[in-house]
């Protein structure tokens, strides 16, 4: 009577234990699953861009920021060379969502402006990097490349960036005289220094001398730009700069490419004026990217 009572019940218990290998079969089924939707496989994945798609960059420019940027465009007499002018000439891509650039120039009397506008939206094919990681390391690459002066070197005013000073504005030679009053500068006329002594005194003290401070004009960082953004200020043997603008707002990186060839030999375009020109313009395309 015992072993027949046994039976059953060894019965009923590998019954139970089969239906415990079911449901653990079936459980590893819903981990393959939740590798795409489970909340603690998606904590550990890389989260994606805030950016999906891009704007024309050709329409991202204001025909205003035109007028200012290429003074030549207002002089097109011609309506439709004008029209023309305005809507620029976009880049070649392969991938709108990924990558918008657009070109414009226009000649006036006194020079021919350039202008690129390139948008790149960076997506990361690494589920363990993140779309903004890649896109730090790309802006990255670019800084590296623009070869931008130590940090630290930033306190020597207009030695750090030899064409930005000397093309900046006739007051960039202005910048030895406060610094030279405990040195002389050579080729700095005695009245200089002569008249260093009643009125630099009180300008190099205070608030004067902070109010007349000259802008830094030299290659930098920007700290008031996306999550992080450099100028470039290069000038040619031929007088033709370039300012360089470069921004990245999560995983979309912006570049600003401004350049001036003036007409006349021998003068070179303001430093200041083409900065604060491209810093503005780089200030309303990351506002547009919302």
């Amino acid at each position: 009577m015992q072993r027949k009572a046994y039976v059953p019940g060894a019965a009923v218990l590998l019954a139970a234990l089969l239906t415990a290998c079911t449901s653990g079969s079936g459980s590893g089924g819903a981990a393959e699953d939740s590798k795409a939707g489970n909340s603690t496989a998606s904590a550990t994945a890389a989260q994606p861009g805030k950016y999906r798609s891009l704007s024309d960059a050709c329409g991202a420019v204001n025909h205003s920021t035109l007028d200012s940027l290429l003074p030549g465009i207002r002089q097109i007499t011609d309506e439709e060379q004008r029209d023309n002018a305005y809507q620029g000439e976009a880049a070649l891509t392969y991938n709108n969502d990924r990558r918008s650039g657009c070109r414009w120039k226009a000649e006036s009397t006194d020079a021919t402006d350039h202008l690129f506008v390139d948008f790149e939206r960076v997506v990361s094919y690494d589920n363990a990097v993140s779309d903004d990681d890649r896109a730090h390391e790309v802006y990255d690459s670019k800084q590296q490349a623009a070869g931008l002066p130590e940090t630290g070197s930033a306190s020597a005013s207009g030695s750090g960036s030899p064409s930005g000073s000397a093309s900046g504005s006739p007051s960039g030679s202005g910048s030895p005289s406060p610094s030279g009053g405990s040195s002389p500068h050579p080729g700095g006329p005695p009245s200089a220094s002569a008249s260093g002594s009643p009125s630099s005194s009180s300008s190099s003290s205070g608030s004067p001398s902070a109010d007349d401070a000259e802008p830094d004009l030299r290659p930098r960082t920007l700290d008031d730009l996306g999550d992080e953004a450099f100028l470039d200020d290069q000038l040619s043997t031929s007088q033709q700069r370039t300012v360089t603008v470069v921004f990245r707002t999560s995983n979309v990186i912006v570049t600003i490419q401004y350049d001036e060839q003036p007409a006349a030999a021998g003068s070179a375009p303001s430093s200041e004026d083409m900065q604060d020109k491209a810093r503005k313009l780089a200030r309303q395309l990351a506002g547009s990217l919302g």
